[in-house]
């Protein structure tokens, strides 16, 4: 049982100076532990060795538009960089300090506001570091995927990543690069991605994307309050299971009431979570945000996400106190140069390569399907009101489409 084996060793791995694309990669699997360094609490104004901190795709390099991709990005982080300080003075204007406050304490705070306003302006080439934490199965499963990715960032970190992990746990990578083991699977994996491509291609070539709102409820069960009362009882009853839902069926709407109160019990705070008998419906959400919001949200992996390519295509955010600092006419050029690079990277045959260029206040459409447990975890945690506001309209939204329409 060499795959129950390998389940009950794990092993750290810190992974650095990834891109915002590699790290969404990373980040993929739903049974691992991460921990990344954050846009809001970390200034990206620094050059280490003399150079901003985005990675340069190798395609771009041998496409011959290297050049153009510095020169874009260089000048997207010196905007990031010129506003940074006069951002943090536009909020300690806005929010003088407290008399109780310590100065650490509204210094942190008055620097996160003017990151979270800014870090839109950064490309998703921008890097970032990444603790990650699993096991041998799951670091297994991880290096396959990243094998059979068509970006060469991700392919060559796969290389790195297996050369560290088999200093520690070489015997649970054994399969990974043997060609008829983990071969055979990351060649599955990445013929299975181009013929799929190739079809919704042929299928987009017809139709055009339609007007949609940021977050729509496409899909959920109106049997769910139902199906979740009946969950409740069944592991305090001796009922079987179909019968405790036709109990659970014939039920008023205020007898249902009183099974879930009991069920939920007083909360105190959003770490006092409802059983699993909250699982037993599921909602679907298609969500078009700003990248940097998806980043946050991404990380829920316990439920099912997925998403598409980044692009300029669906346009992007402005948060209102770039505008109202005066940092308008920085940010819209910021935003044109990114789309004309991403549209130039597109033209040379460079595809997926593109999305590097783009910067993340530009929105990206994911799906995201989940149970009602995880959508009581999902929407308490962010919307607090410490979050980003990009995020916490999206679960703020999601909250109401249930509440009125699921």
């Amino acid at each position: 049982g060499d795959d129950s084996i390998a389940q009950v060793g794990g092993v750290h791995i810190a992974c650095e100076q990834s891109s915002q694309i590699l790290a969404k990669v990373l980040e993929w699997g739903r049974i691992m532990a991460y921990l990344e360094q954050s846009t809001r609490y970390v200034p990206y104004d620094d050059r280490p060795g003399g150079r901003w901190r985005y990675a340069v795709p190798p395609e771009v390099d041998a496409a011959g538009l290297g050049d153009r991709f510095r020169e874009t990005s260089d000048r997207a982080f010196q905007t990031y960089g010129g506003w940074l300080g006069r951002m943090q003075a536009f909020y300690e204007r806005l929010f003088p300090q407290d008399p109780g406050d310590s100065d650490f304490v509204y210094r942190s705070t008055i620097r996160a506001k003017a990151c979270d306003s800014l870090r839109g302006l950064l490309p998703a080439a921008t890097r970032t570091n990444i603790g990650i934490y699993g096991t041998g199965q799951a670091y297994e499963q991880l290096l396959l995927r990243m094998r059979a990715n068509p970006l060469r960032e991700v392919r060559a970190y796969a290389d790195l990543m297996l050369a560290e992990l088999r200093k520690v746990i070489p015997a649970f990578l054994r399969r990974v690069d043997v060609p008829d083991r983990g071969g055979a699977w990351s060649e599955y994996l990445a013929r299975t991605r181009e013929e799929t491509v190739a079809a919704a291609a042929a299928i987009r070539e017809r139709v055009e994307p339609e007007p949609r709102p940021e977050v729509v409820l496409t899909d959920f069960d109106p049997d769910g309050e139902v199906k979740v009362t009946a969950a409740a009882l069944y592991a305090v009853s001796d009922l079987p299971d179909d019968q405790l839902l036709e109990l659970a069926r014939r039920m008023s709407t205020g007898e249902r009431a009183r099974v879930l109160k009991a069920y939920v019990g007083q909360r105190t705070n959003r770490r006092h979570k409802p059983g699993r008998a909250f699982e037993r419906t599921t909602y679907r959400f298609d969500v078009l945000c700003d990248y940097g919001a998806f980043r946050d949200l991404q990380r829920h992996r316990l439920l099912t996400i997925e998403w598409q390519e980044l692009s300029p295509r669906h346009g992007y955010d402005l948060p209102p106190e770039v505008e109202s600092a005066g940092a308008l006419e920085d940010w819209e050029r910021t935003m044109e140069e990114s789309a004309a690079l991403w549209e130039e990277l597109r033209s040379a045959g460079l595809g997926s390569v593109a999305q590097y260029a783009v910067s993340m206040a530009h929105r990206i459409r994911f799906v995201m399907q989940m149970n009602a447990r995880e959508a009581m975890h999902v929407i308490e945690l962010r919307t607090t009101p410490q979050g980003h506001p990009a995020y916490r309209r999206v679960c703020q939204r999601m909250h109401r489409l249930i509440a009125d329409r699921a």
